[in-house]
């Protein structure tokens, strides 16, 4: 039987609208760690939003957040860990050019410290639970590390016009993405930052082939991981895009697609 790394996204993939892992879903990577393969999250989310669930799933493989941004293993502290930040001069440029006026609040992570270029209201609140800080104000002055994540919330009008500059004048330094949910949010990332490199870490790590990785996603920041392992899966709710990058479509995240696809694809019996 061949041996397969199992990668899975979190938000729109693994998890349900209301931010849980369906029984069945849980039984079927739980079927497919007892036949013999690894499971393993690769995700946008930092490690303090992701491990409970990596938890819950009784992991013990290596962790990719901030879509590869951060590598490391939770459960192996001789795990060598890589973190691909962003300039500071950089991250310094891009906050100065976007200002007030292009935006509604701007959200640094160095790995699990957070910074906000305004107090963080309700809606940013999430972004602040279980940081090991948390920290309020001018960013130019506040932010002294290379931080692993940027996050512009722009306004509607200068939405196109922050990514465009971003693309013109920063693309060789960092890339960016724009989220469905919640609209008009970018994510800005080191250019050298991508679940494929995460996951390219991993399976050496674990001595699987790319060729023998299955990997579901559903959004812009799932493209390079999907385009570059042996069997890349669009949920039915994924972007247009990335079904067309994607070997297989399954059902949407909101109708266990993981779950029929690895009972279909590994012959598990849930």
């Amino acid at each position: 039987m061949s041996r397969y790394l199992i990668a899975v996204d979190l938000d729109g993939t693994l998890l349900r609208d209301d931010k849980t892992i369906s029984e069945r879903n849980l039984r079927a990577l739980q079927a497919a760690r007892e036949a013999g393969h690894e499971v393993m999250i690769a995700t946008g989310r930092p490690k303090r939003h992701s491990i409970m669930y990596y938890e819950q799933m009784g992991l013990t493989t290596p962790l990719v957040n901030f879509n590869g941004a951060l590598v490391h293993h939770p459960k192996d502290a001789n795990y060598a860990v890589t973190h691909r930040p962003i300039p500071l001069k950089t991250a310094h440029d891009i906050i100065e050019e976007v200002a007030d006026t292009k935006a509604h609040n701007i959200v640094v992570e160095v790995t699990d410290h957070v910074y906000f270029q305004k107090d963080p209201q309700e809606f940013y609140s999430p972004y602040a639970e279980r940081a090991l800080s948390v920290t309020s104000g001018n960013l130019l002055t506040h932010l002294q590390d290379e931080p692993t994540s940027l996050l512009i919330h722009a306004t509607k009008d200068h939405v196109a016009h922050v990514r465009s500059q971003l693309d013109d004048i920063h693309a060789e330094a960092v890339l960016n993405r724009q989220w469905r949910m919640p609209e008009h949010m970018i994510e800005v990332m080191s250019k050298n930052t991508s679940k494929a490199l995460g996951l390219q870490e991993v399976s050496k790590h674990l001595n699987i082939d790319r060729k023998q990785i299955i990997a579901f996603g559903d959004e812009e920041n799932d493209l390079e991981m999907l385009d570059y392992v042996g069997t890349g899966v669009a949920m039915g709710n994924a972007i247009d895009q990335l079904k067309n990058v994607a070997n297989e479509v399954t059902a949407s995240n909101m109708d266990d697609g993981i779950a029929l696809f690895l009972e279909e694809r590994l012959g598990i019996k849930v």
